[in-house]
Protein backbone atom coordinates (compact mmCIF):
# COMPACT_ATOMS: atom_id res chain seq x y z
CA UNK A 1 0.00 0.00 0.00
CA UNK A 2 1.37 3.58 -1.01
CA UNK A 3 1.85 6.39 1.42
CA UNK A 4 0.67 9.58 1.05
CA UNK A 5 4.03 11.97 1.20
CA UNK A 6 3.01 14.98 3.03
CA UNK A 7 5.16 17.93 1.35
CA UNK A 8 6.99 20.01 3.87
CA UNK A 9 6.60 23.80 3.19
CA UNK A 10 7.91 26.96 5.25
CA UNK A 11 4.35 27.92 4.52
CA UNK A 12 2.44 25.01 5.94
CA UNK A 13 1.16 26.75 9.14
CA UNK A 14 0.37 29.79 7.87
CA UNK A 15 -2.01 31.45 10.70
CA UNK A 16 -4.61 33.61 10.28
CA UNK A 17 -6.00 36.21 12.64
CA UNK A 18 -8.86 38.66 12.35
CA UNK A 19 -8.82 42.18 13.53
CA UNK A 20 -9.95 43.15 17.33
CA UNK A 21 -12.24 45.50 17.46
CA UNK A 22 -10.63 48.53 18.12
CA UNK A 23 -8.55 47.99 14.76
CA UNK A 24 -11.42 47.59 12.44
CA UNK A 25 -13.27 50.70 10.70
CA UNK A 26 -16.82 50.93 11.45
CA UNK A 27 -20.55 52.74 10.00
CA UNK A 28 -19.14 53.00 6.38
CA UNK A 29 -21.96 53.25 4.05
CA UNK A 30 -20.72 50.39 1.53
CA UNK A 31 -22.93 49.81 -1.54
CA UNK A 32 -24.41 46.67 -3.23
CA UNK A 33 -21.53 44.65 -4.38
CA UNK A 34 -21.90 43.03 -7.69
CA UNK A 35 -20.24 40.49 -9.56
CA UNK A 36 -17.36 43.26 -11.16
CA UNK A 37 -15.70 44.51 -8.51
CA UNK A 38 -14.81 43.50 -4.84
CA UNK A 39 -15.06 47.50 -4.03
CA UNK A 40 -12.25 47.85 -2.30
CA UNK A 41 -8.49 48.51 -2.47
CA UNK A 42 -5.32 49.36 -0.09
CA UNK A 43 -2.37 50.62 -0.45
CA UNK A 44 0.74 51.05 2.31
CA UNK A 45 -1.25 54.84 3.36
CA UNK A 46 -4.94 54.47 2.83
CA UNK A 47 -7.83 52.09 2.52
CA UNK A 48 -10.80 52.99 -0.26
CA UNK A 49 -13.81 51.62 -0.53
CA UNK A 50 -16.63 52.61 -2.70
CA UNK A 51 -20.12 54.01 -0.63
CA UNK A 52 -23.54 55.10 -1.59
CA UNK A 53 -23.78 58.75 -2.11
CA UNK A 54 -27.50 59.38 -3.50
CA UNK A 55 -27.43 57.61 -6.59
CA UNK A 56 -24.42 59.39 -7.93
CA UNK A 57 -20.58 58.01 -7.87
CA UNK A 58 -18.20 57.90 -4.79
CA UNK A 59 -15.95 56.41 -2.99
CA UNK A 60 -14.11 56.98 0.79
CA UNK A 61 -10.60 56.99 1.77
CA UNK A 62 -9.32 56.40 5.29
CA UNK A 63 -5.65 56.64 6.20
CA UNK A 64 -4.58 53.53 7.88
CA UNK A 65 -3.06 54.53 10.95
CA UNK A 66 -6.73 56.07 12.13
CA UNK A 67 -8.91 52.98 13.08
CA UNK A 68 -12.71 53.27 14.52
CA UNK A 69 -15.96 54.72 13.90
CA UNK A 70 -16.08 56.81 10.64
CA UNK A 71 -17.97 60.02 11.10
CA UNK A 72 -21.24 60.22 8.98
CA UNK A 73 -19.53 63.38 7.29
CA UNK A 74 -16.44 62.04 6.63
CA UNK A 75 -15.50 63.64 3.48
CA UNK A 76 -15.88 61.00 0.07
CA UNK A 77 -13.97 61.62 -3.23
CA UNK A 78 -17.18 62.48 -5.35
CA UNK A 79 -16.86 63.49 -8.99
CA UNK A 80 -19.03 60.66 -10.97
CA UNK A 81 -22.61 60.75 -12.47
CA UNK A 82 -23.31 57.21 -11.51
CA UNK A 83 -21.88 54.27 -9.25
CA UNK A 84 -18.11 53.45 -9.02
CA UNK A 85 -17.62 50.04 -10.31
CA UNK A 86 -14.09 49.48 -9.72
CA UNK A 87 -11.11 51.71 -8.21
CA UNK A 88 -7.25 51.19 -8.21
CA UNK A 89 -4.34 52.65 -6.36
CA UNK A 90 -1.41 53.46 -8.58
CA UNK A 91 1.65 51.15 -7.78
CA UNK A 92 4.26 53.53 -8.11
CA UNK A 93 2.49 56.79 -6.17
CA UNK A 94 0.52 55.90 -3.08
CA UNK A 95 -1.59 59.17 -3.08
CA UNK A 96 -3.01 58.64 -7.11
CA UNK A 97 -5.88 56.30 -7.21
CA UNK A 98 -8.12 55.69 -10.46
CA UNK A 99 -12.14 55.14 -10.60
CA UNK A 100 -14.27 53.23 -12.73
CA UNK A 101 -17.85 54.12 -13.27
CA UNK A 102 -21.18 53.37 -15.18
CA UNK A 103 -21.33 56.91 -16.32
CA UNK A 104 -18.41 55.15 -18.88
CA UNK A 105 -15.75 57.56 -17.68
CA UNK A 106 -11.99 57.11 -15.74
CA UNK A 107 -11.02 59.87 -13.58
CA UNK A 108 -7.86 59.90 -11.99
CA UNK A 109 -7.25 61.60 -8.11
CA UNK A 110 -4.80 63.00 -6.05
CA UNK A 111 -5.57 62.01 -2.25
CA UNK A 112 -3.74 64.26 0.31
CA UNK A 113 -1.73 63.12 3.47
CA UNK A 114 -4.71 65.41 5.48
CA UNK A 115 -7.92 64.52 5.80
CA UNK A 116 -9.94 67.27 3.56
CA UNK A 117 -12.55 69.25 5.17
CA UNK A 118 -15.08 68.94 2.01
CA UNK A 119 -15.26 66.41 -0.32
CA UNK A 120 -12.68 65.78 -2.74
CA UNK A 121 -14.91 66.60 -5.96
CA UNK A 122 -12.09 67.99 -9.02
CA UNK A 123 -10.03 64.58 -10.39
CA UNK A 124 -6.72 65.33 -12.06
CA UNK A 125 -7.56 64.41 -14.90
CA UNK A 126 -11.08 62.63 -16.50
CA UNK A 127 -10.32 59.88 -19.26
CA UNK A 128 -13.60 59.36 -21.97
CA UNK A 129 -13.37 57.11 -24.56
CA UNK A 130 -15.17 54.25 -23.72
CA UNK A 131 -19.49 54.39 -24.96
CA UNK A 132 -20.67 52.19 -21.96
CA UNK A 133 -19.93 51.34 -18.27
CA UNK A 134 -16.31 50.75 -17.01
CA UNK A 135 -16.11 48.36 -14.91
CA UNK A 136 -12.10 47.00 -15.01
CA UNK A 137 -8.90 49.14 -14.05
CA UNK A 138 -5.56 47.85 -13.57
CA UNK A 139 -1.94 50.07 -13.31
CA UNK A 140 0.73 49.09 -15.50
CA UNK A 141 3.29 47.31 -13.40
CA UNK A 142 6.12 49.13 -14.29
CA UNK A 143 6.17 51.91 -16.45
CA UNK A 144 4.86 55.09 -14.82
CA UNK A 145 1.26 56.66 -15.73
CA UNK A 146 0.07 53.75 -17.59
CA UNK A 147 -4.26 53.01 -16.98
CA UNK A 148 -5.76 50.03 -18.57
CA UNK A 149 -9.42 50.11 -18.64
CA UNK A 150 -11.93 47.71 -19.91
CA UNK A 151 -15.40 48.23 -20.73
CA UNK A 152 -18.77 47.18 -21.39
CA UNK A 153 -18.13 48.15 -24.86
CA UNK A 154 -16.05 45.04 -24.85
CA UNK A 155 -13.22 47.19 -25.23
CA UNK A 156 -9.70 47.66 -23.78
CA UNK A 157 -8.04 50.87 -23.34
CA UNK A 158 -4.72 51.62 -22.53
CA UNK A 159 -4.31 55.35 -21.18
CA UNK A 160 -1.08 57.30 -20.66
CA UNK A 161 -2.85 59.30 -17.18
CA UNK A 162 0.72 61.69 -17.79
CA UNK A 163 -0.60 63.23 -20.76
CA UNK A 164 -4.29 62.05 -21.03
CA UNK A 165 -4.32 60.27 -24.62
CA UNK A 166 -4.99 56.69 -25.44
CA UNK A 167 -1.49 54.73 -26.31
CA UNK A 168 -3.79 51.53 -27.46
CA UNK A 169 -6.95 50.61 -28.57
CA UNK A 170 -8.19 46.34 -27.78
CA UNK A 171 -10.93 47.08 -29.78
CA UNK A 172 -12.16 43.80 -31.84
CA UNK A 173 -10.43 40.96 -29.75
CA UNK A 174 -13.20 39.98 -27.03
CA UNK A 175 -17.10 39.39 -28.72
CA UNK A 176 -18.59 39.62 -25.04
CA UNK A 177 -18.16 41.12 -21.78
CA UNK A 178 -14.84 40.88 -20.27
CA UNK A 179 -14.85 39.85 -16.76
CA UNK A 180 -11.09 40.07 -15.47
CA UNK A 181 -7.96 41.83 -16.91
CA UNK A 182 -4.37 40.92 -15.81
CA UNK A 183 -0.96 41.94 -16.34
CA UNK A 184 2.13 39.93 -16.49
CA UNK A 185 5.23 40.84 -14.19
CA UNK A 186 6.73 42.84 -16.60
CA UNK A 187 3.82 44.10 -17.89
CA UNK A 188 4.75 43.02 -21.71
CA UNK A 189 1.18 40.66 -21.85
CA UNK A 190 -2.15 40.35 -20.58
CA UNK A 191 -4.35 37.86 -19.45
CA UNK A 192 -8.23 38.05 -20.07
CA UNK A 193 -11.29 36.18 -19.48
CA UNK A 194 -14.43 36.73 -21.15
CA UNK A 195 -18.02 36.08 -20.99
CA UNK A 196 -17.68 33.82 -24.34
CA UNK A 197 -15.65 31.39 -22.04
CA UNK A 198 -12.12 32.25 -23.78
CA UNK A 199 -8.88 32.87 -21.72
CA UNK A 200 -6.69 35.07 -23.96
CA UNK A 201 -2.92 35.99 -23.68
CA UNK A 202 -2.65 39.29 -25.44
CA UNK A 203 0.23 41.28 -26.71
CA UNK A 204 -1.25 44.78 -26.19
CA UNK A 205 1.29 46.75 -28.03
CA UNK A 206 1.07 44.49 -31.30
CA UNK A 207 -2.87 44.25 -30.95
CA UNK A 208 -2.52 40.37 -31.42
CA UNK A 209 -3.86 37.56 -29.35
CA UNK A 210 -0.88 35.26 -28.61
CA UNK A 211 -2.63 32.15 -27.01
CA UNK A 212 -5.95 31.25 -26.06
CA UNK A 213 -8.06 28.73 -24.40
CA UNK A 214 -11.82 28.16 -24.90
CA UNK A 215 -13.49 26.60 -22.32
CA UNK A 216 -10.64 26.41 -19.67
CA UNK A 217 -13.42 26.20 -17.22
CA UNK A 218 -16.51 24.54 -18.77
CA UNK A 219 -19.23 26.40 -16.86
CA UNK A 220 -20.83 29.81 -17.44
CA UNK A 221 -20.07 31.77 -14.23
CA UNK A 222 -17.48 34.40 -14.46
CA UNK A 223 -14.28 32.89 -15.08
CA UNK A 224 -10.88 35.19 -13.23
CA UNK A 225 -7.72 34.90 -14.77
CA UNK A 226 -4.10 35.76 -12.68
CA UNK A 227 -0.11 35.15 -14.20
CA UNK A 228 1.86 33.20 -11.84
CA UNK A 229 5.53 34.21 -11.63
CA UNK A 230 6.91 31.23 -13.45
CA UNK A 231 4.62 32.17 -16.69
CA UNK A 232 2.02 30.08 -15.97
CA UNK A 233 -1.59 31.17 -15.37
CA UNK A 234 -4.05 30.77 -12.63
CA UNK A 235 -7.54 30.36 -13.13
CA UNK A 236 -11.20 30.02 -11.04
CA UNK A 237 -13.83 29.26 -12.91
CA UNK A 238 -17.28 26.77 -12.71
CA UNK A 239 -17.75 23.40 -13.74
CA UNK A 240 -20.33 22.04 -15.78
CA UNK A 241 -22.33 21.45 -12.88
CA UNK A 242 -21.89 24.75 -11.07
CA UNK A 243 -19.12 23.31 -9.25
CA UNK A 244 -16.40 25.80 -8.44
CA UNK A 245 -13.37 25.08 -9.89
CA UNK A 246 -9.50 25.77 -10.28
CA UNK A 247 -6.81 25.45 -13.03
CA UNK A 248 -2.92 26.10 -13.80
CA UNK A 249 -2.24 26.74 -17.30
CA UNK A 250 0.80 26.51 -19.69
CA UNK A 251 0.38 29.04 -22.38
CA UNK A 252 2.64 27.57 -24.61
CA UNK A 253 0.55 24.54 -24.36
CA UNK A 254 -3.32 25.89 -23.41
CA UNK A 255 -4.35 21.80 -24.89
CA UNK A 256 -3.97 20.36 -21.67
CA UNK A 257 -3.59 21.66 -17.82
CA UNK A 258 -0.94 21.54 -15.69
CA UNK A 259 -3.54 21.20 -12.94
CA UNK A 260 -7.57 21.10 -12.07
CA UNK A 261 -9.22 20.94 -9.31
CA UNK A 262 -12.96 20.45 -8.12
CA UNK A 263 -13.76 23.03 -4.96
CA UNK A 264 -17.54 22.88 -3.80
CA UNK A 265 -20.49 23.96 -4.75
CA UNK A 266 -20.92 27.59 -3.72
CA UNK A 267 -22.03 30.11 -5.87
CA UNK A 268 -19.79 33.31 -5.29
CA UNK A 269 -16.93 33.70 -7.87
CA UNK A 270 -13.26 32.64 -6.11
CA UNK A 271 -11.29 36.19 -6.44
CA UNK A 272 -7.61 35.26 -7.17
CA UNK A 273 -4.75 37.21 -5.32
CA UNK A 274 -1.63 35.82 -5.82
CA UNK A 275 1.53 36.90 -4.21
CA UNK A 276 4.51 36.34 -6.37
CA UNK A 277 7.70 36.59 -3.55
CA UNK A 278 5.77 33.18 -1.89
CA UNK A 279 4.22 32.08 -4.59
CA UNK A 280 0.78 31.72 -2.81
CA UNK A 281 -2.61 32.66 -4.20
CA UNK A 282 -5.43 33.12 -2.04
CA UNK A 283 -9.30 32.47 -2.71
CA UNK A 284 -11.95 34.89 -1.51
CA UNK A 285 -15.05 34.05 -2.51
CA UNK A 286 -17.70 36.57 -3.13
CA UNK A 287 -20.66 35.70 0.26
CA UNK A 288 -18.12 33.46 1.89
CA UNK A 289 -16.82 33.37 4.78
CA UNK A 290 -13.44 31.85 4.63
CA UNK A 291 -10.23 32.04 2.63
CA UNK A 292 -8.50 29.07 1.25
CA UNK A 293 -4.38 29.75 0.17
CA UNK A 294 -2.39 27.50 -2.07
CA UNK A 295 1.32 26.98 -2.83
CA UNK A 296 1.64 26.63 -6.58
CA UNK A 297 5.11 25.26 -7.41
CA UNK A 298 6.54 22.89 -9.95
CA UNK A 299 6.39 19.87 -8.09
CA UNK A 300 2.94 17.57 -8.71
CA UNK A 301 0.63 18.38 -8.09
CA UNK A 302 1.62 21.68 -8.85
CA UNK A 303 -1.43 23.52 -7.06
CA UNK A 304 -0.98 22.83 -3.07
CA UNK A 305 -3.43 23.29 -0.43
CA UNK A 306 -1.94 25.09 2.53
CA UNK A 307 -5.42 25.73 4.84
CA UNK A 308 -8.18 27.47 5.39
CA UNK A 309 -8.90 30.88 7.09
CA UNK A 310 -12.45 30.91 8.67
CA UNK A 311 -14.92 33.28 10.14
CA UNK A 312 -18.52 34.03 11.00
CA UNK A 313 -19.60 36.47 8.67
CA UNK A 314 -19.44 36.67 5.01
CA UNK A 315 -17.19 38.78 2.80
CA UNK A 316 -19.12 41.41 0.36
CA UNK A 317 -15.51 42.25 -0.71
CA UNK A 318 -12.18 41.94 -0.39
CA UNK A 319 -8.81 44.07 -0.49
CA UNK A 320 -4.97 42.89 -0.56
CA UNK A 321 -2.26 44.76 1.28
CA UNK A 322 0.91 45.41 -1.33
CA UNK A 323 3.84 43.54 -0.24
CA UNK A 324 5.75 46.44 1.06
CA UNK A 325 2.84 47.48 3.49
CA UNK A 326 3.41 44.47 5.86
CA UNK A 327 4.83 44.51 9.14
CA UNK A 328 8.26 42.25 8.89
CA UNK A 329 8.51 42.36 12.87
CA UNK A 330 5.40 39.90 12.94
CA UNK A 331 6.22 38.26 10.36
CA UNK A 332 2.98 38.86 7.80
CA UNK A 333 3.28 37.51 4.82
CA UNK A 334 -0.66 38.45 3.62
CA UNK A 335 -2.91 40.99 5.02
CA UNK A 336 -6.64 41.63 4.00
CA UNK A 337 -9.21 43.99 4.46
CA UNK A 338 -12.33 42.10 4.34
CA UNK A 339 -15.41 44.31 3.87
CA UNK A 340 -18.66 43.28 6.03
CA UNK A 341 -21.65 45.60 5.49
CA UNK A 342 -20.65 48.54 7.69
CA UNK A 343 -17.41 47.83 8.36
CA UNK A 344 -14.23 46.93 7.10
CA UNK A 345 -11.94 44.19 9.34
CA UNK A 346 -8.44 43.55 8.90
CA UNK A 347 -7.02 39.91 8.31
CA UNK A 348 -3.87 39.21 9.07
CA UNK A 349 -1.64 36.33 7.99
CA UNK A 350 1.56 35.26 9.93
CA UNK A 351 3.90 32.24 9.49
CA UNK A 352 5.07 31.70 13.57
CA UNK A 353 8.79 32.21 13.60
CA UNK A 354 10.20 32.31 17.42
CA UNK A 355 13.26 34.21 16.39
CA UNK A 356 12.62 38.35 16.29
CA UNK A 357 15.26 38.60 13.54
CA UNK A 358 14.18 39.62 10.29
CA UNK A 359 13.15 36.43 8.33
CA UNK A 360 15.12 36.47 5.00
CA UNK A 361 13.26 33.94 3.59
CA UNK A 362 9.58 35.15 3.67
CA UNK A 363 10.68 38.79 2.32
CA UNK A 364 12.95 38.35 -0.74
CA UNK A 365 13.07 41.75 -2.25
CA UNK A 366 9.85 43.15 -3.89
CA UNK A 367 8.62 45.02 -5.73
CA UNK A 368 8.97 49.39 -4.47
CA UNK A 369 7.17 52.58 -5.55
CA UNK A 370 9.50 52.97 -8.37
CA UNK A 371 8.32 52.77 -11.58
CA UNK A 372 11.01 50.95 -14.25
CA UNK A 373 9.89 52.84 -17.35
CA UNK A 374 8.05 55.76 -18.64
CA UNK A 375 4.81 55.30 -20.54
CA UNK A 376 7.13 56.51 -23.95
CA UNK A 377 9.59 54.04 -23.47
CA UNK A 378 6.84 51.04 -22.54
CA UNK A 379 4.84 52.01 -25.69
CA UNK A 380 8.39 52.22 -27.69
CA UNK A 381 8.07 48.29 -27.50
CA UNK A 382 10.93 48.32 -24.24
CA UNK A 383 10.35 45.99 -20.94
CA UNK A 384 12.19 45.50 -17.71
CA UNK A 385 11.08 43.68 -14.67
CA UNK A 386 10.29 45.76 -11.39
CA UNK A 387 12.43 47.55 -9.52
CA UNK A 388 13.44 45.93 -6.25
CA UNK A 389 13.54 47.18 -2.49
CA UNK A 390 14.66 45.34 0.53
CA UNK A 391 12.05 45.05 3.35
CA UNK A 392 14.76 44.18 6.16
CA UNK A 393 14.58 47.66 7.89
CA UNK A 394 10.72 47.65 6.77
CA UNK A 395 9.17 49.80 4.27
CA UNK A 396 9.42 53.63 4.62
CA UNK A 397 6.89 55.22 1.99
CA UNK A 398 8.22 58.18 -0.34
CA UNK A 399 7.38 61.68 0.40
CA UNK A 400 3.97 62.96 -1.08
CA UNK A 401 4.35 63.08 -5.03
CA UNK A 402 2.08 65.31 -6.74
CA UNK A 403 0.65 63.94 -9.96
CA UNK A 404 1.30 66.14 -13.10
CA UNK A 405 -0.72 65.93 -16.21
CA UNK A 406 0.42 67.81 -19.44
CA UNK A 407 -1.60 67.86 -22.09
CA UNK A 408 0.34 68.15 -25.18
CA UNK A 409 -0.98 71.14 -27.94
CA UNK A 410 -3.90 69.46 -29.87
CA UNK A 411 -2.19 71.52 -32.92
CA UNK A 412 1.42 69.17 -32.59
CA UNK A 413 -1.10 66.00 -33.36
CA UNK A 414 -3.89 67.28 -35.93
CA UNK A 415 -3.37 66.91 -39.55
CA UNK A 416 -3.24 70.25 -41.61
CA UNK A 417 -6.75 71.61 -42.56
CA UNK A 418 -7.21 71.06 -46.42
CA UNK A 419 -8.66 74.81 -46.85
CA UNK A 420 -5.81 77.33 -48.16
CA UNK A 421 -2.95 78.89 -46.03
CA UNK A 422 -0.02 80.89 -46.21
CA UNK A 423 2.53 79.13 -47.69
CA UNK A 424 5.84 78.80 -45.94
CA UNK A 425 9.50 78.99 -47.33
CA UNK A 426 12.06 76.99 -46.15
CA UNK A 427 13.65 79.86 -45.05
CA UNK A 428 11.03 81.31 -42.58
CA UNK A 429 12.23 78.71 -39.48
CA UNK A 430 16.00 79.35 -40.44
CA UNK A 431 15.25 83.40 -39.78
CA UNK A 432 13.05 82.82 -36.99
CA UNK A 433 15.47 80.90 -35.07
CA UNK A 434 17.74 83.84 -35.88
CA UNK A 435 15.62 86.57 -34.71
CA UNK A 436 15.06 84.36 -31.75
CA UNK A 437 18.83 84.15 -31.01
CA UNK A 438 19.85 87.42 -31.19
CA UNK A 439 16.99 88.60 -28.50
CA UNK A 440 18.54 86.17 -26.34
CA UNK A 441 22.06 87.32 -26.89
CA UNK A 442 20.93 90.74 -26.25
CA UNK A 443 19.03 89.90 -23.00
CA UNK A 444 22.04 88.45 -21.57
CA UNK A 445 24.40 90.78 -22.33
CA UNK A 446 22.12 93.17 -20.63
CA UNK A 447 21.76 91.16 -17.75
CA UNK A 448 25.22 91.19 -17.58
CA UNK A 449 25.62 94.88 -17.60
CA UNK A 450 22.97 95.18 -15.29
CA UNK A 451 25.21 92.53 -12.71
CA UNK A 452 28.24 94.18 -13.30
CA UNK A 453 26.66 97.61 -12.45
CA UNK A 454 25.21 96.00 -9.27
CA UNK A 455 28.67 94.48 -8.16
CA UNK A 456 30.14 98.49 -8.66
CA UNK A 457 27.22 99.73 -6.84
CA UNK A 458 28.21 97.23 -3.35
CA UNK A 459 31.96 97.76 -3.56
CA UNK A 460 31.32 101.73 -3.66
CA UNK A 461 28.45 101.36 -0.25
CA UNK A 462 30.92 98.69 1.40
CA UNK A 463 34.10 101.14 1.02
CA UNK A 464 31.55 103.98 2.36
CA UNK A 465 30.95 101.77 5.40
CA UNK A 466 34.44 100.99 6.19
CA UNK A 467 35.48 104.89 6.44
CA UNK A 468 32.57 105.41 8.91
CA UNK A 469 33.58 102.71 11.18
CA UNK A 470 37.34 104.05 10.78
CA UNK A 471 35.88 107.20 11.62
CA UNK A 472 33.94 105.67 14.65
CA UNK A 473 36.83 104.41 16.06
Amino acid sequence: MSRRVVRQSKFRHVFGQAAKADQTYEDIRVSKVTWDSSFCAVNPKFLAIIVEAGGGGAFIVLPLIKTGRVDKNYPLVTGHTAPVLDIDWCPHNDNVIASASDDTTVMVWQIPDYTPVRNITEPVITLEGHSKRVGILSWHPTARNVLLSAGGDNVIIIWNVGTGEVLLSLDEMHPDVIHSVCWNSNGSLLATTCKDKTLRIIDPRKSQVVAERFAAHEGMRPMRAVFTRQGHIFTTGFTRMSQRELGLWDPNNFEEPVALQEMDTSNGVLLPFYDPDSSIVYLCGKGDSSIRYFEITDEPPFVHYLNTFSSKEPQRGMGFMPKRGLDVSKCEIARFYKLHERKCEPIVMTVPRKSDLFQDDLYPDTPGPEPALEADEWIAGQDAEPVLISLKDGYVPPKHRELRVTKRNILDVRPPSSGPRRSQSASDAPLSQQHTLETLLEEMKALRERVQAQEERITALENMLCELVDGTD
